[in-house]
């Protein structure tokens, strides 16, 4: 299912769409002479292991079921133009990879530290099947949790709650890592920069868990973490920071420690953060909710300003008109705090069109898109999760595709960490006629290296059509249709977004 023959030709139909009426910075369409910019909007998704949310849809499925699921969600994924992965690797300190460093997850074989059998690495399937068909892959760590109350089976010996225990905190059927010791950190990060050596991802990704979130933690004494005896060895070190101070810059740490550690290893891969989507009640004034930076000791807005990250996606998991959680005035607000020009691709819940009490409508979604591209400061979203849009629960998925993703946009360049040599050159190309079907239209890159991604531009008279191939394809069928195509644009896309000089030819001149 998996072996799509690597020079194959796709058909390239284009339909005069009305344009992206609400993405006025990433057009579809434009009527010039020349084509416009590539259009650029992040638009990923999330897919979740924990608790079998997305994928396996169940533990201990068989290797095929999850081959066949795989390729589901990323041809849906392609399907409706989105352009980036968030997957779920490490959900309580184990892995949906080989690991030497922890076991391998019960939410894919069934019981933790069993290999899938036969034997195969989901990991680098997943990288290598996103990539055919032009889509990034970030691996998604939860950093401390060690054990989800879903979970079924026993710790394995390799977990780290029996490798290490002395770095494990455990309470209501919960272990957690303990941010506040040093070998706890330094196992996490471990962790991270292994994948990121060993796998071709192009981002890492932390989600909102640092230390546990309040209800996770009642009946424990005071309801608070247990963390005493780790403070009280910091103290006796000589540490003067209150509890509080400390347990936020352990967890800093940690956030700095990943940040250099990943772009130390491979400059390219990007380091995307999710947090709550808000940083403290009344920022800005009226917003209510809970006090991440009091609960979960996370300053994401320092994170933010400082720069340790490459893109940054708040969840906004409320909708556009929840009173004291304002979706454009939060995202205007954190767009206020991101001094330093990192990427804004708020999280939004798509989950919640199969709420079971007042789901939303799709359109909830659309809107929520179209609100993050009035904000001229942030450039896409990321939805979670993938199991609504596989189903197209409640139509969000015809929605999407029909709206805003009705059309491919590349992902914005990240400037700041562009480690593009030289400009890339304009491909060979070449055009034959077939009397049956249309045009062929054939490519390849003058140094014989596949780029990323293929820019296609495609005109109809004076109208500009965008679509986006992966660096592997040489070609596509050009299609008879009214009005015909009259010239063709192609240009290689390289790792980190940025385009080349495209190739020009003109069709059935």
């Amino acid at each position: 299912m998996f072996n799509r023959p690597r020079n194959a030709l796709i058909v390239l139909m284009l339909v005069l769409h009305g344009g992206c009426s609400s993405c006025s910075r990433a057009p579809s369409i434009k009527i010039s002479a020349e084509p416009p910019a590539p259009p650029r909007e992040f638009r990923g998704v999330w897919v979740a292991a924990v608790a079998n949310i997305d994928w396996p849809s169940q533990a201990g499925l068989s290797v095929d079921r999850q081959l066949s699921e795989m390729a589901a969600i990323l041809d849906r994924a392609a399907s409706l133009h989105l352009n980036a992965i968030i997957l779920q690797v490490r959900p309580s300190c184990d892995a949906l990879y080989p690991s030497a460093l922890e076991p391998w997850s019960e939410y894919l074989t069934g019981r933790q530290g069993l290999a899938p059998a036969p034997f195969y690495d989901p990991l680098a399937t997943w990288v290598r099947e996103a990539h055919k068909r032009g889509l990034e892959l970030h691996a998604w760590f939860n950093p401390y949790r060690a054990r989800h109350i879903s979970a079924k089976t026993p710790d394995a010996v390799t977990h780290v709650a029996n490798a290490q225990p002395h770095i494990v905190r455990k309470f209501n059927n919960y272990e957690w890592l303990d941010p506040g010791d040093a070998a706890a950190r330094q196992h996490t990060l471990n962790v991270i920069l292994d994948v990121v050596r060993r796998y071709d991802i192009d981002g890492v990704h932390l989600d909102d868990y640092f230390y546990p979130y309040a209800s996770q933690l009642k009946g424990l004494p005071g309801n608070d973490f247990p963390d005493a005896q780790t403070y009280q060895r910091y103290r006796s070190t000589g540490g003067t920071l209150a509890r509080a101070d400390w347990r936020r810059d352990n967890v800093n740490v940690l956030i700095r420690s990943i940040h250099e550690g990943v772009k130390a290893a491979k400059p390219h891969v990007k380091f995307g953060i999710s947090p709550f989507g808000i940083w403290r009640p009344n920022h800005p004034p009226g917003v209510a909710g809970m006090d991440p930076f009091e609960e979960l000791y996370a300053d994401s807005k320092l994170w933010l300003q400082k720069g340790w990250c490459d893109y940054f996606t708040p969840q906004l998991y409320w909708a556009l008109g929840a009173p004291k959680q304002p979706y454009a005035k939060l995202l205007r607000w954190w767009a206020m705090q991101n001094t330093m020009g990192r990427h804004l691709w708020p999280g939004n819940s798509a989950s919640n069109v199969v709420k079971a009490k007042d789901p939303w409508p799709a359109s909830e979604i659309v809107n929520q898109i179209s609100a993050t591209r009035a904000d001229s400061a942030a450039g896409g979203n990321i939805l979670f999760s993938m199991a609504p849009l596989l189903r197209d629960a409640n139509g969000v998925s015809s929605a999407l595709r029909a709206g805003p993703y009705a059309q491919p946009a590349l992902i914005p360049v990240s400037p700041w960490m562009n480690t593009a040599s030289s400009p890339l050159a304009a491909p060979e190309l070449s055009t034959s006629a077939d009397s049956s079907a249309g045009t062929k239209l054939a490519w390849r890159p003058m140094n014989n290296q596949d780029p990323w991604l293929w820019g296609v531009w495609a005109r109809q008279g004076t109208a500009w059509h965008f679509a986006v191939h992966p660096g592997s394809s040489r070609g596509a069928m050009i299609a008879r249709q009214s009005p015909a195509i009259d010239e063709v644009r192609v240009f290689a896309v390289d790792r980190a977004g940025n385009a080349g000089a495209s190739a020009r030819a003109t069709i059935g001149k």
